[in-house]
């Protein structure tokens, strides 16, 4: 009985220890990166990998360009961005973000835009005299930039004529007027009334400025914000197919008196 009791105690002993390296061996392991190594592969056209990624990336490309070349409206005459205060590139923008941004809000939120603002360096090029396609869009406005209305009170409104005079810079506006005199801005009217100190207006822009972008901080002060989820682009594309021709806009929306 003695000999079988310590065979049976040198097993277990066995037994463990086997275990123990057993659970060592297993345990994790981390890995080092100790050697990185990389070649340089010529793409040249007559490369069979330009011919692979050329014949899967055509039809979609074709489809794109037939879409983007499609004529969907004719400007006739030139519109272009020449001027001090505003243009009629500007005008045109900021009536067809007016227009467009206005039917969405009165549809989600039933208030009526009072006014546009965009800024001029975000118009990136001229329409042309003759046809206008969809592409004309993207090289306008080739950013991104979703329509958001931005709650201000007259205050903030009031900031916006002083960025104006301040800059000296025709950033694309529509829903407002005013004069610049020797004295300072005077006559200012939104959709035609007078400039109320506290009553909230109801401002489109795009979402770069509305955090503040080529330093608008007015925006920043506003008590509610709107995403229209309508990008800037959508809206003039939208617009085109739907006027077929489009209007020159040259009325004055900011004078100077002397």
């Amino acid at each position: 009985m003695v000999k079988l009791k310590k065979n049976s105690n040198a097993k277990i002993h066995f037994v463990l220890i086997l275990t123990f390296f057993l659970f060592i061996s297993c345990s994790h392991q981390h890995y080092y990166v100790t050697k990185v190594e990389g070649k340089q592969i010529e793409i040249t056209k007559e490369s069979t990998e330009v011919a692979a990624i050329e014949y899967f990336v055509k039809p979609y490309r074709e489809n794109i360009d037939k879409d983007l070349n499609t004529v969907v409206a004719y400007a006739p005459e030139t519109i272009d961005k020449t001027g001090i205060w505003q243009t009629p590139m500007g005008n045109l923008l900021a009536d067809i973000a007016f227009q467009k941004g206005n039917v969405v809000f009165k549809s989600r939120e039933n208030k009526n835009i009072d006014i546009c603002l965009l800024n001029s360096g975000g118009i990136r090029t001229i329409i042309g005299k003759g046809d206008v396609t969809s592409k004309t869009a993207f090289e306008i406005m080739p950013f991104e930039n979703k329509a958001i209305v931005v709650a201000l009170k007259g205050d903030q409104i009031l900031e916006i004529v002083d960025y104006f005079i301040t800059g000296k810079k025709p950033h694309p506006i529509a829903g407002i007027t005013f004069t610049i005199s020797i004295n300072g801005p005077k006559n200012i009217l939104i959709q035609g009334k007078p400039i109320e100190n506290e009553r909230v207006y109801y401002v489109l822009t795009n979402d770069y400025l509305a955090n503040g972008g080529d330093k608008m901080v007015f925006f920043k002060k506003g008590i509610a914000t709107y995403d229209l989820d309508y990008k800037l682009r959508n809206m003039i594309i939208d617009y085109f197919k739907e006027t077929k021709t489009i209007p020159v806009i040259n009325d004055i929306r900011i004078s100077t008196e002397n």
